[in-house]
């Protein structure tokens, strides 16, 4: 199976920091043994180039000018531009097992990621991992670094939470299990202070949670959590659901990105404890915007009163299943 590792490997070569204007070669081999700061001082790097040799200034220019065909393009993440410029600066730091020691943020999208390794332990300044679309079922917490402040997984298909918070990180801050394969209610005991106790922001939107009163009961030990989104699961259908989630958290700042303001809060004021009110049933709405492929009714009016013609008659049916 595909590990974040060997991900991350690729990435690597992807940004050529052993490639020119990066790293060391004969367009800076004077500097082989040089030891250098990352982010040295511009009167630092005014020395005299040897002959066939370019300055750090002049490979800097080529990352950083947009026009350069050395340079990252405008999408590329801080990260990138970080490690890109550090190979050009002092290029020995990232020899070896030291690249690690640079790397806070880790963004690794649709790689077809299945497995999240122990060799993420190298990353002891990580405080953000992102592995959204990829094929990531299962995340073991010790092979989380402990730094982690951010976790997005985002569009994978983890549908089990135990492995995660055998362990978690203790500082995590954010946490992303958007489009995943969660179900409840056997995890919603994983969602509580327990396990989580600097979460902000939790995303849970678009699985198969159905229990409203079960999660909230969890979620309601979470002191710091400000940002909730639940979008897109069947309990979102319920009748009750915004107003109950919003007297029941009063901490919660923002729900489904949509911002709670004081007087939302006071309408809802006492919902909470009127759990007679969360029905087991959902209200839906289907709104048909546009049918292709039938026949055109304004073509029948044409005929004249009294016309010969056949008249046709077309019957169609719409099935929702559930």
């Amino acid at each position: 199976p595909r590990s974040v590792s060997a991900a991350f490997q690729e990435y690597l070569q992807h940004l050529g920091l052993q490639d020119f204007p990066c790293g060391l070669g004969s367009w800076n081999k004077s500097r082989l043994h040089a030891r250098r700061r990352p982010w040295a001082e511009p009167a630092e790097l005014e020395e005299a180039v040897p002959p066939g040799e370019e300055s750090p200034e002049v490979l800097l220019e080529l990352l950083r000018d947009q026009y350069s065909p050395w340079a990252l393009p405008p999408e590329c993440s801080p990260q990138d531009r970080l490690l890109r410029e550090v190979a050009v600066l002092a290029p020995e730091l990232l020899r070896g097992s030291r690249i690690f020691q640079l790397v806070k943020s880790l963004r690794i999208l649709d790689k077809g990621v299945e497995v999240v390794d122990k060799g993420l332990l190298q990353f002891q300044q990580l405080e953000e991992l992102i592995l959204s679309a990829n094929h990531i079922s299962r995340v073991t917490s010790a092979h989380l670094p402990r730094t982690l402040k951010v976790l997005e997984l985002c569009c994978n298909a983890v549908g089990d939470l135990q492995d995660l918070c055998a362990w978690p990180p203790p500082e995590l801050q954010h946490l992303g299990l958007g489009y995943n394969r969660l179900s409840g209610p056997s995890q919603e005991k994983h969602l509580t202070v327990d396990f989580w106790p600097n979460l902000v922001s939790l995303d849970l939107s678009f699985n198969s949670l159905t229990d409203l009163p079960g999660l909230v009961s969890q979620l309601s030990t979470l002191q710091n959590l400000h940002i909730l989104l639940l979008q897109g699961n069947p309990l979102a259908l319920t009748p009750s659901y915004r107003g109950f989630l919003v007297d029941s958290l009063p901490k919660l700042f923002i729900l489904d990105d949509i911002h709670i303001w004081p007087e939302e809060r006071q309408q809802f004021h006492g919902l909470a404890r009127q759990p007679e009110l969360i029905r087991s049933e959902a209200r839906v709405v289907v709104s048909i915007g546009e049918l292709k492929g039938l026949p055109n009714p304004e073509a029948f009016q044409l005929l004249e009163v009294g016309s010969e013609g056949a008249v046709i008659t077309y019957s169609y049916s719409v099935t929702y299943e559930f």
